[in-house]
């Protein structure tokens, strides 16, 4: 690997461990680290942020007293993946909420559409027949959610059978075909179109593409599995749990210590990057070869996001009440509402009516805002790297199903799709996924290659979310990378 300057590898482990440096400290970044240093590993991770977790942070972003999620705020992932359940993530301050309603999704006519923990509870509410059927979709997923999850969250190279193929079988019938379709032909009423609409649209693709349906199904079983708990204190503790396990076994965080070139750093055995292909090709250019250049050069990247955080000085004046029992809102009106909206993101427009998610986390967590006051977030897909400001259509959206909402105002912070990936370079043109999630991506990410963790210099591994299984805070890109490094190293621990 490359050397430059005194070797300041550290570390915990004894003398004579070999050493590994990890380029990142999001959450595949630190379960990188996390299982390189459980095998014995000397391990650094340098973090160019003053702050570790990548887009897992918590800041006061408007006025004092307010916290807020600066990316990711909701994870059925991370009390879900194989990783996190071996990391004593409690035993180092992680506390989780489970909110009374995992999900609502407002409505135009009649009441919102409340996805609740119960999927019992979820069938009663919806219209017809809709909840038996929507009860037949989701129960075998959720009844076997640890060996489903475990099977999603498995690396896509190389080929292996699933765990349960018969339940991996179903997921492809449901899953495959487009959202439009799956929510279309499944179910006959509005409110059900509307509910699986709004969780497919977390693909970040347009909901007539093949395999949007996919993440509406995992979402809805989730749900009714594990729920969509948010962490007390904010999201920032999961990765300030992580770098304190790191700690504890041995391994080092360097925050402000960006890595321009890979010629900065010492002598190191392995090397892994926590960096999507952009990163990569920018920092180890010298090293890669022309055609890994250029197959990660063609990396496809999706839609941006554009986010506001919002110090409220009340909560949010839903015309539902009902809808303060979730933590995690769907503003929009219909599923037809969101298939335009999804699909301009793609072809460079802006929709007049955004799909619009919403996070209200101190309804659940008044720490985070001072006494009677509130914090909320709320983001809308663009086209990559747009530059329209699109608050004011985020927050007429809100306001249509809140009215009053712009009145309990009191500050904003705002990130374009330019302020996200400033805050995190990873975000390449505010693409909060690592990549786009079409069909073919996500099976071979970020190139197709038996070991799609390796980059064809020895030693030197991606573990960010642009390799499998992708996006989302559950670390296993990360792991899976570091078992990819070990097993090349020869260490079969």
């Amino acid at each position: 690997m490359p050397s430059a300057g005194s070797d300041s590898r550290g570390g915990g482990a004894q003398a004579g461990a070999r050493h590994a440096i990890v380029v990142g400290s999001g959450p595949n970044g630190l379960s990188a680290a996390i299982e390189m240093a459980r095998a014995g590993w000397s391990v650094v991770v340098r973090e160019a942020a003053d702050v570790p977790g990548g887009g897992v942070r918590s800041a006061a972003l408007t006025l004092p007293g307010y916290l807020h999620d600066m990316g990711s705020a909701v994870h059925p992932f991370a009390v879900s993946s194989p990783f996190f359940r071996s990391v004593p993530l409690a035993a180092h301050g992680v506390e989780w909420i489970q909110p009374p309603v995992a999900m609502a999704q407002v409505m135009d006519d009649g009441p919102p559409v409340l996805l609740y923990r119960d999927l019992q509870q979820t069938a009663d509410g919806l219209d017809g027949r809709d909840g038996r059927r929507y009860r037949a979709m989701m129960e075998p997923f959720a009844e076997h959610w640890v060996p489903f999850c475990d099977d999603l969250l498995a690396p896509t190279a190389p080929v292996r059978l699933p765990r349960h193929p018969v339940l991996m079988a179903r997921f492809a019938r449901y899953g495959l075909p487009p959202a439009l379709t799956i929510a279309n032909t499944s179910f006959s009423g509005a409110r059900t179109r509307a509910l699986f609409g709004g969780l497919a649209a977390h693909s970040i693709l347009p909901l007539t593409w093949a395999g949007s349906a996919a993440f509406g199904v995992v979402l809805g079983a989730a749900a009714h599995a594990v729920g969509w708990p948010i962490p007390r204190g904010g999201s920032g503790t999961i990765s300030r749990a992580l770098v304190s396990y790191l700690e504890s076994i041995g391994g080092t965080v360097v925050t402000g210590a960006r890595v321009r070139s890979l010629t900065e750093l010492p002598p190191t055995d392995v090397l892994m990057l926590d960096l999507t292909p952009r990163q990569v090709v920018a920092v180890a250019a010298g090293r890669l070869g022309e055609r890994e250049r250029g197959a990660l050069s063609r990396f496809r990247y999706g839609p941006g996001a554009f986010k506001v955080d919002w110090a409220l000085s009340g909560p949010i004046p839903w015309r539902d009440p009902m809808v303060a029992q979730a933590a995690t809102v769907h503003v929009s009106g219909s599923l037809a509402e969101m298939v335009v909206s999804e699909a301009a993101a793609w072809h460079g427009t802006h929709a007049d009516r955004p799909f619009v998610l919403v996070v209200q986390p101190s309804l659940f967590d008044p720490a985070r805002a001072p006494a009677g006051c509130h914090t909320a977030w709320g983001y809308c897909h663009v086209p990559n790297g747009s530059d329209t400001d699109m608050v004011p259509r985020i927050e007429a959206q809100i306001e249509r199903f809140a009215p009053g909402f712009r009145d309990v105002i009191a500050a904003r912070s705002v990130m374009s799709p330019a302020g996200l990936e400033a805050y995190d370079a990873n975000l390449v043109g505010g693409d909060l996924g690592g990549g786009a999630n079409t069909l073919g991506q996500i099976m071979f990410r970020p190139v197709p290659r038996r070991v799609p963790y390796a980059t064809g210099v020895p030693g030197m591994f991606i573990c960010s979310a642009s390799t499998p299984p992708g996006g989302a805070v559950h670390g296993m890109c990360g792991y899976h990378a570091a078992r990819a490094a070990l097993a090349a190293a020869g260490d079969a621990s």
